[in-house]
């Protein structure tokens, strides 16, 4: 006869086999952001007894708005097996043409504030989706590796966007610009959030109820494959990359408004950012796999883990360190996960 020990090793075996493939399982199809979600919320709240009120939850989801949008952006070029360095010169370039244009015209046309802001909206969104129509024609077109397009991109815009500014703020917006679109609420919502929940609205359907969406996934799985199956990945490509800067053109603008003014020196953190809650939110590197909801998730775990570090008063450069780990924390995971699920296909 066994051992009384070794009989109820034998009876706990059961339970604990299921528990393991219940965690596989939630790790394949939801990649490492439930884990990484639970963890930070017991060591937040252990740190802040703020960190779960109301509250501060909210101000999580506002915070995480503009990360959201370029977030979205980014996973389309990942998707294409991809990505976009260039989005926060994006954002910052858009705020800086958005933003003297806005002046200029309110200037010339002191009683017309709104059709300031109209001409600066357009200004500015039409200037960060010219870069994004650049990274689409170098990489579609000239065949350019994405990562020294939008390397190289990142770098001119940047240069234009100072060159302009002398690197000196641009004022003299109207106020109602910030008034609206970077404090304003409508039935007490955050407007900012109101735009991020109709871009992502507008992202699902693209990605799951398009045939550009379809394409997308088919050219990041296998792009020679999408090209012999009559899909015009050329133009896929393209229209990726001016979706990608359109995104983070409205972004631009959006912190612009929060702002109130025009700056060439915000989106800095937005690549680092936008690639690890798309990595997080189990979006893989290699492309074709994806989800916008999961990606939505990823940027508000971002906010999440800022918000968590200021109110445990972490300083900002170790911050930069926590977020970088995070990202090779998930990218690590990223390809535990691909392991596990060829391990279950053989």
């Amino acid at each position: 006869m066994n051992p009384p020990s070794e009989t109820k090793q034998e009876v706990a075996r059961p339970p604990a086999r299921r528990a393991l493939r219940l965690i596989q399982r939630m790790f394949i199809h939801l990649g490492v952001l439930p884990f990484l979600l639970l963890i930070a919320i017991i060591v937040f709240t252990a740190l802040s007894g703020n960190f779960l009120s109301g509250q501060n939850l909210t101000n999580v989801v506002r915070q995480s708005v503009y990360l959201i949008i370029v977030s979205l952006g980014q996973m389309l070029a990942l998707l294409t097996g991809g990505f976009d360095l260039s989005v926060g010169t994006i954002v910052a370039l858009t705020s800086v043409v958005g933003a003297t244009a806005m002046a200029a015209a309110s200037v010339a046309s002191p009683d017309g504030a709104w059709l300031a802001i109209s001409l600066g909206c357009l200004a500015g969104i039409a200037a960060g989706t010219l870069v994004g129509v650049a990274n689409g024609i170098g990489v579609a077109v000239f065949n350019v590796s994405p990562f020294m397009m939008t390397l190289g991109i990142a770098s001119v815009g940047f240069g234009i966007a100072l060159y302009i500014t002398g690197g000196v703020p641009v004022y003299g917006m109207p106020p109602q610009f910030g008034q609206v679109f970077g404090f304003g609420r409508v039935a007490g919502v955050p407007v900012p959030v109101i735009v991020a929940v109709i871009i992502a609205a507008l992202a699902w359907v693209l990605v799951n109820r398009t045939a550009l969406g379809r394409y997308f996934y088919a050219v990041g799985g296998n792009v020679k494959a999408a090209h012999l199956s009559g899909i015009n990945t050329r133009l896929t490509l393209f229209l990726t990359y001016t979706l990608c800067g359109l995104l983070s053109a409205v972004c631009g603008m959006l912190l612009t408004a929060r702002l109130e003014t025009g700056e060439a020196n915000i989106g800095a953190s937005m690549p680092l950012e936008s690639i690890a809650a798309c990595v997080i939110g189990a979006v893989s590197l290699r492309g074709g796999v994806g989800r916008v909801g999961n990606v939505v998730l990823g940027a508000l775990f971002i906010g999440l883990v800022q918000n968590g570090m200021n109110l445990a008063k972490i300083e900002s450069y170790l911050q930069t360190v926590v977020l970088g780990t995070l990202l090779i924390l998930a990218v690590i995971a990223d390809q535990l996960r691909l392991r596990l699920i060829a391990s279950m296909r053989d």
